[in-house]
């Protein structure tokens, strides 16, 4: 048996700190780890070594690796060795990324000329390890690397053989080329290494756990957007945060580049652009040849391109022959390449850069590309950060569709900062990618948990409760239609419940966006300043303090607003408590990379800034409360009872940053807090008191330390499922607005019991009670609806909703048991008579708590569900020419005109 260790010089390495990492890889030989590092070299010579080669030129390039990182910490950085050892796990892990054995292996590759230090630099962050020191200096290390594994080459005997093969290689193909043969043009290659760049989903960046995805591969989890045109590319109409636009407006906080009514104008036209599906859109070749598809980060650009790429790669190759081939360039790699002088044109980039997916002869490329067998996709225009490199790559777009007149071409970019002109010069058509809607979002949920999921059981109830944790807040529900922030939500659901853990679903959103999103995509050249790095932490730093800046101003969270002078001021004064030099310059930097790159911060036109999505505005401030509350304390308790919850508990705008601080907080400080608002007065504001206090409680995790407090909390809500206001009793007059008052609160009274206290089985009880023996019918019917949405699962739930939609004397409530049953129950054949039987037979009647008639509703449920059913058409029919109530006659009508004509 081979002893690696000898072979490898570790025996005779004395004092190697990090020997432990190769005696575990001697241990591993059996295994093929040492071939991803040496994927780097020509495969005609990987092919000619042996299985020994490789894993002796992997060892010794290892060794010499490690013992220049230990070199650098020991000398340039003056660690002892103690704190050095630290540093074994996190090499180790280091070393098994694929990206950095890929790089580590490039050293062998005679026609590189040195290595990107950067990737190594990038990969470090990105895993998450443990910081190196300041002076640890990765140019200067991978430079020595590169210089020892050339040298092992030269010096090494079992090492020489790699050496001369590729020389060999190289004066074949050099010889080739000069005789003008030209080298296979190999799509199967090609195919493999498009599913192999593409094919998995990449959750590294969004999951730390180390979860494997195995089976989650993008070509099954795909889901075609919809798009609007934009016939003009404005940011005010596409950046500002939609629900603010017009209360700026209204309010000459925000002068406009253009005039107000023309901007609306374009807003009007934008919006009446029918949505289509962007898989239509780019298989309409002739009409849209040159596309720009813009969005936000993470809204599903690149998805869309290596989608793409991979359903020609799916493709069989008898197929193949036939579509037009994928052509895939990352723009920031390729400007890197052709600022490295690699190549001057996309051709050469395919041709021979490192950058490319694997290489494509380009004289054939150039043939393929005459006859308009392609589509050629350039991603992220927006990430090529300098504009004069920028303007150099849309002069090379512009050169290559003048080239090849016949290839459809896609570009990708951010809305912000984007110029439409030049390329709208060139007969681009400008596409918006729209936020996931509902059924996407299903769709999406389905997937995710039929894929990752192996146990029956769990998928389902998982999937059950992020669709739930989804639905239950605006905020979370709006933040779903990114297809990014989706993602997340999915892998965060795999271990916690989504409506408890809002606060830290927004942490790591923040965090991927603040930090890994940039390192994900190389972006980190300015996150240093004066040596000190500016990580994700300082920028949530950051942002908790624009945020409370924000709520303490004159319009406060509804306001959304910050002047560009006053965050800079906010940012600046951060960067001196880290001694940044220049901090006002460094602040400048940081409000264009929160604008630019995280998907934070946007500007408004006319030096004002707002947060992209309401929801971390909401989440930063109210982070920075229990920041003044847990860690400075600089907030006491009574503060936070009296100076944030009972200033602001009667304004429904502030109460997602109070449940948010709840959800934050102890136990028993929220206790402390549901107390102070049971003692308000809150009937003049529709005792929103009582109702803050009940969503307060369903954030606490651990309910038993406030038991006692919780148990008061509901007998209160219970009180109100009876509320009536006092000289009802004497006065036989109602006025129906009051009436419609009264009915609400009785009916929040409800919905809130329920969902606070879902889990506890009298509440399942209680719901069944109400819905069938309470005096008020309003309560009735929530208590119905209720009963459904919570207990949809519950086997007594169907019949006991049969029973009411059948038998029971009120027709509101038979009415909401069959909505509920339309709802949660789909398809049953057994239910298709209760909704006839109301369709043509129950006496509903149109009231003022139901938008349209009863029977119209019934109606809508049978043609969705029903629509072969044999009575389905005969009762359109009949309702067509029948029924009492105009709108149901016409409904029938529409509905027969779809279906007969």
């Amino acid at each position: 048996m081979l002893d690696w260790l000898v072979i490898w010089g570790v025996a005779q390495g004395a004092g190697l700190i990090f020997k432990p990492i190769l005696e575990d890889l001697a241990k591993d030989a059996a295994k093929d780890w040492a071939k991803d590092i040496l994927k780097g070299i020509p495969g005609k010579v990987f092919e000619k070594l042996k299985k020994e080669d490789i894993e002796i030129a992997a060892g010794k390039a290892l060794k010499e690796f490690l013992q220049l990182m230990q070199q650098q910490l020991k000398v340039r950085c003056k660690l002892p060795e103690g704190e050095i050892k630290e540093y074994t796990g996190d090499i180790k892990k280091f070393i098994s990324d694929k990206s950095v054995k890929e790089t580590l292996g490039r050293a062998f590759d005679i026609s590189w000329e040195d290595l990107n230090y950067r990737i190594l630099e990038d990969s470090w962050q990105k895993l998450q390890l443990k910081a190196l020191p300041a002076k640890f200096n990765w140019e200067l290390l991978t430079e020595q690397y590169f210089i020892q594994v050339q040298e092992l080459l030269e010096k090494s005997k079992e090492l020489h053989s790699i050496l001369e093969l590729q020389k060999l290689s190289s004066i074949e193909t050099n010889t080739k080329e000069l005789a003008g043969i030209v080298a296979d043009f190999n799509l199967v290659k090609y195919q493999e290494a498009i599913r192999e760049s593409y094919g998995n989903l990449k959750l590294d960046s969004l999951d730390t756990t180390g979860y494997a995805y195995n089976e989650l591969k993008l070509w099954r989890m795909f889901i075609a957007q919809n798009v609007r045109e934009v016939h003009q590319v404005l940011p005010q109409v596409h950046e500002l945060p939609k629900e603010h636009l017009k209360r700026l407006r209204e309010s000459d906080q925000l002068e406009a580049e253009i005039a107000a009514e023309e901007l609306e104008n374009h807003k009007r036209v934008y919006l009446e652009q029918p949505i289509r599906s962007v898989l239509d859109v780019v298989n309409e070749k002739q009409t849209y040849k040159y596309i720009v598809v813009l969005g936000d980060p993470g809204s599903g650009k690149s998805t869309l391109l290596q989608y793409l790429a991979l359903n020609w790669a799916e493709s069989p190759l008898d197929n193949v022959i036939s579509l037009p081939i994928p052509l895939l360039i990352e723009l920031r790699t390729y400007m890197r390449r052709r600022d490295d002088k690699e190549c001057h044109n996309f051709l050469e980039f395919f041709h021979k850069c490192s950058g490319a997916i694997t290489h494509l002869n380009q004289h054939q490329l150039h043939e393929q590309l005459k006859a308009g067998n392609a589509l050629v996709m350039f991603d992220g225009l927006d990430e090529v950060f300098d504009p004069g490199k920028r303007e150099d790559v849309i002069t090379d777009i512009h050169r290559f569709t003048n080239d090849y007149p016949n290839v459809q071409v896609i570009v990708t970019s951010r809305v912000i900062g984007y110029k439409p002109q030049r390329l709208r010069d060139a007969e681009f058509r400008h596409l918006m990618l729209q936020d996931l809607d509902s059924e996407q979002i299903q769709d999406f949920i389905h997937r995710w948990h039929e894929l990752t999921f192996s146990d029956e059981a769990d998928k389902v109830r998982k999937r059950e409760r992020l669709q739930r944790g989804i639905e239950a807040s605006k905020a979370i529900t709006e933040l779903a239609g990114n297809p990014l922030l989706l993602t997340m939500m999915a892998i965060l659901n795999r271990n916690q419940e989504l409506p408890r853990d809002r606060a830290e679903l927004y942490n790591q959103a923040s965090r991927v966006l603040l930090h890994q999103w940039d390192v994900e995509r190389a972006l980190v050249e300015d996150h240093r300043l004066d040596n000190k790095t500016i990580d994700y932490k300082d920028k949530q730093a950051m942002l908790r303090q624009v945020a409370y800046s924000m709520q303490t101003s004159d319009k406060g969270l509804a306001g959304n607003l910050i002047s560009a002078s006053q965050l800079e001021n906010i940012l600046a004064a951060y960067l001196r408590t880290l001694e940044i030099n220049q901090p006002r310059q460094a602040a400048r930097v940081m409000i264009n990379q929160l604008r630019t790159r995280n998907f934070m911060l946007c500007f408004l036109g006319a030096d004002y800034y707002a947060f992209v999505h309401r929801t971390f505005l909401e989440y930063f401030c109210a982070w920075e409360f229990v920041w003044q509350f847990k860690e400075t304390q600089t907030l006491s308790i009574e503060e936070l009872k009296q100076e944030v919850f009972g200033k602001h508990w009667q304004d429904e705008t502030w109460h997602e940053v109070l449940l948010l601080i709840a959800g934050i907080i102890e136990a028993k400080f929220v206790g402390e807090v549901i107390k102070y608002l049971m003692v308000q007065d809150g009937e003049t504001e529709q005792f929103l008191n009582l109702f803050l206090a009940a969503k307060c409680l369903a954030e606490v995790r651990n309910r038993q330390e406030i038991e006692v407090i919780a148990d008061k909390l509901l007998n209160k809500l219970k009180d109100l499922t009876k509320y009536d206001l006092w000289y009802y009793y004497y006065t036989p007059y109602r006025d129906e607005e009051e009436t419609q008052l009264v009915q609400e609160i009785r009916t929040q009274a409800v919905v809130e019991i329920a969902t606070t206290w879902i889990k506890s089985p009298q509440t399942f009880t209680w719901l069944k009670d109400r819905a069938t023996n309470d005096a008020r019918y309003d309560v009735r019917q929530a208590a119905v609806q209720e009963l459904a949405r919570g207990y949809k699962d519950d086997p007594q739930t169907l019949s006991f909703l049969k029973d009411l939609a059948t038998n029971d004397a009120r027709y509101n409530v038979r009415q909401a048991a069959v909505q509920e049953l339309g709802k949660y129950f789909k398809n049953q054949p057994e239910l298709f008579d209760i909704y006839y039987n109301c369709v043509v037979n129950d006496p509903f009647q149109r009231k003022y708590n139901w938008e349209s008639n009863p029977r119209q509703t019934t109606l809508e449920i049978i043609v969705k569900q029903y629509p072969q059913h044999e009575r389905t058409l005969p009762l359109l029919r009949d309702r067509a020419e029948n029924d009492p109530d105009e709108q149901v006659r016409e409904y029938a009508q529409q509905q027969l005109k779809q279906w007969e004509g």
